[in-house]
């Protein structure tokens, strides 16, 4: 094969493209989360929310542009673990590998149960019981399937549901627009800032998930080039879409606050029946493209931590025939299952949500690490550069002091698992290194 498709000593195929990239990207960000948040931030903060939905816009950019210039400085498969890695040593780089996967797992998790809300507007026996369990479960194996028999194959799925996805919301954006009563934007009362900090740091579930596209480096094409190129247009493309969005839900949808599929329900009331049917089929394809994406950058985060040995050897695995990591896609699918049977979407979003800004917290710091260590700039330099980097940390630390004390000790927990899983890895690697010598 040739540079543009090996990637180097792994065995995987560099098989994702430019606008594949984008696909990926805007996949991550657009998942359930636009489909879902609109109605809960809402019920928070009223029409507030719209400020809240410009403000949290602001905060991912900032994080946006720093994952852009580290990006550019890789071509391996890892992203932010690869990333925090380098810049704070080995222990540091597992405990984020170990928190991206674990926000990938529960995302997913909660994506996939909005999946089945959305669903049960053509199928209600999807709402619950023996039914819902069994179509979940035929979802995540056949998501898991398409990741293994080829990169390309889940680059297209990624590729089609971009589109299928962006049609219907685009749809609902120009045909809402003409519908919405200003009166609706009238708030009643001022919220607490404490609620509104709240509103936030939920909507970063909505707003993140770009750097999934980064993950899976070893299997792009020009990485270093296409990388912040990617990641940089989703975000904008996003933040026009979702303020948009919210815009009509809030303007056409006088009871947004009790509703579980805001979107549809909105686009009901301004297209009839068959308006909400298409926005539901829309919200179906684009939680599917999701998913795909969510297992592509999952599977890889194991895959690239055993390549440094900091996991056992059986995640590194490639297929044969696929070029694939086989054996972190089974898993990482096996794990997303089970998590995604006992879940809901709001307590796994929030959950989710608080791993991604803890990890997004070390690419930022990362930023101004490897500036100051590397000799060479980075191929993509960030505007205000460092000054970014600080803002975005000390942003970051502002959402995650508002989270609730049961999010917190669930994270906390799921820090000291990470540190536990790392610190039994090493010494077993050690003993065994002993037991060779001897």
């Amino acid at each position: 094969m040739s540079q543009q498709t090996l990637a180097g000593s792994t065995g995987l195929v560099r098989g994702i493209r430019r606008w594949d990239l984008v696909a990926v990207a805007i996949n991550g960000i657009i998942g359930a989360g636009i489909f879902g948040l609109p109605s809960k931030v809402f019920a928070m903060i009223g029409p507030y929310s719209l400020i809240a939905f410009v403000a949290c816009g602001l905060v991912v950019s900032l994080i946006v542009l720093c994952f852009a210039e580290v990006a550019s400085r890789f071509g391996e498969t890892g992203g932010p673990y690869l990333y925090a890695r380098a810049a704070f040593g080995s222990a540091t780089g597992f405990e984020v590998g170990w928190l991206m996967w674990l926000a990938r797992i529960t995302a997913f998790a909660a994506n996939c149960n909005l999946l089945m809300e959305y669903s049960g507007y053509f199928w209600p026996a999807l709402s619950s019981g023996w039914t819902r369990a069994v179509v979940m479960t035929v979802v995540v194996t056949t998501l898991t399937l398409v990741n293994v028999i080829g990169i390309r194959s889940a680059a297209l799925f990624s590729d089609v549901s971009t589109i299928a996805k962006l049609i219907p919301i685009v749809l609902f954006i120009v045909v809402g627009l003409f519908f919405v009563n200003l009166q609706n934007f009238t708030p009643t009362t001022q919220p607490e800032f404490s609620g509104f900090s709240q509103s936030v740091m939920l909507l970063v579930y909505a707003f993140t998930g770009f750097e999934m596209a980064l993950i899976p480096a070893g299997e792009v094409r020009e990485p270093h080039r296409n990388l912040p190129f990617a990641i940089l247009t989703a975000l904008g493309v996003v933040a026009v879409l979702y303020i948009l969005i919210q815009v009509v839900c809030i303007g056409t949808l006088p009871e947004l606050a009790t509703s579980k599929r805001p979107l549809a329900d909105a686009g009901t009331h301004f297209l009839g029946v068959l308006g909400g049917s298409v926005i539901t089929f829309g919200a179906i394809i684009s939680i599917l493209g999701n998913l795909m994406v969510l297992i592509l950058a999952a599977s890889r985060l194991p895959f690239a931590m055993a390549g440094q040995n900091e996991l056992p050897q059986f995640f590194a695995a490639t297929h044969s025939r696929y070029r694939t990591p086989h054996a972190a896609i089974w898993v990482t699918g096996a794990v997303m299952l089970a998590v995604t049977l006992s879940g809901t979407f709001i307590y796994a979003a929030t959950i989710s949500t608080i791993a991604r800004l803890l990890a997004y917290i070390t690419t930022c710091g990362g930023l101004i690490i490897l500036r100051r260590r590397e000799s060479e700039p980075a191929p993509f330099q960030a505007p205000l550069g460092i000054l970014a980097a600080v803002l975005a940390m000390l942003l970051m630390v502002w959402l995650l002091a508002h989270s609730t004390g049961r999010e917190a000790r669930d994270a906390t927990v799921a820090v000291v698992a990470g540190l536990v899983i790392y610190a039994v890895y090493r010494w077993k690697s050690r003993s065994a290194d002993v037991h060779i010598r001897q």
